[in-house]
C-alpha cells in the first residue's frame, strides 16, 4: 500500500507518519521511485502497536522507540514481550525497593508462589500503596490482600486467554496492552457497581 492508503487504514495522519519514519520508530518502505515508497501489513501492525505504547500506554516517543527495539529482540519470547510491552519488565534495571512496605509485598508474592521478577515496578507500586495505608491509619498486611490476589490470578487467567491463538508478536503486544490499560477503567466501574450491589443487599431497606 502506498502511505496515504497506510494512513487512512491506521488513522495516523502521513505526517505523524513521516515523524515516525525519521525518528526510526517505523521501518522505511520499500522504495518504488526517488520519491514513492510502498508498505505491508507489518507497517500497519506496527503503527497500531506505536499509536499504543504512546497513546494508551503514554509512553514519550524516545522511550516508544526502546520499548519497540527491546521487543524485536524477543520477538520469540511471549513471556517477556508481554512483560515490556505492559512496562512489567524495566528496560534497564534500577536499584532495589527498600521502602517499609517492600517486605511485606515480597512475602506477599512468595506466599502466592507467583513467580514476578524483582524489579517488577508493581512490586514498588503494592509497596508505596501500603506505606500509604499505614500513613493514613488504614494497614493492611498480606493476609488481607490474599482475597484480592487470589481475584487477581483469576483475572490474569482472563486476560491471558484472550492472547490464545495470536501468533504475531506485533499483535499480541498490542492485544494486550490494549486489553490491560483500557480495559483498566471497566474493571474499576465494575468494582463500583458490585459494591453499590453488595450495599444495597446488606443495607438498603425496602
Amino acid at each position: 500500500m502506498r502511505m496515504s492508503e497506510l494512513s487512512r487504514r491506521s488513522g495516523v495522519s502521513v505526517t505523524t507518519i513521516k515523524y515516525y519514519l525519521r525518528e526510526g520508530l517505523l521501518p522505511a518502505g520499500r522504495r518504488l521511485s526517488a520519491t514513492q515508497a510502498e508498505y505491508d501489513d507489518d507497517h500497519l501492525r506496527r503503527l497500531r502497536l506505536i499509536r499504543a505504547l504512546t497513546g494508551v500506554r503514554g509512553l514519550p516517543v524516545s522511550a516508544a522507540r526502546d520499548v519497540l527495539g527491546a521487543l524485536a529482540e524477543h520477538a520469540g519470547d511471549t513471556h517477556s514481550l508481554l512483560g515490556l510491552t505492559l512496562g512489567s519488565i524495566r528496560l534497564a534495571e534500577e536499584p532495589a525497593d527498600d521502602s517499609p512496605g517492600s517486605a511485606e509485598v515480597d512475602a506477599l508474592i512468595e506466599e502466592l508462589g507467583w513467580d514476578v521478577h524483582k524489579s517488577a515496578p508493581a512490586r514498588a507500586a503494592l509497596a508505596e500503596t501500603l506505606t500509604s495505608l499505614r500513613t493514613l491509619g488504614a494497614p493492611l498486611d498480606r493476609r488481607a490482600l490474599l482475597p484480592y490476589a487470589h481475584l487477581a490470578e483469576r483475572t490474569a487467567v482472563l486476560d491471558l486467554d484472550q492472547l490464545d491463538g495470536i501468533e504475531d508478536p506485533l499483535e499480541v503486544a498490542e492485544r494486550a496492552l490494549l486489553l490491560t490499560v483500557l480495559l483498566e477503567p471497566a474493571l474499576l466501574a465494575l468494582r463500583r457497581l458490585a459494591q453499590e450491589n453488595e450495599s444495597a443487599h446488606r443495607h438498603a431497606e425496602g
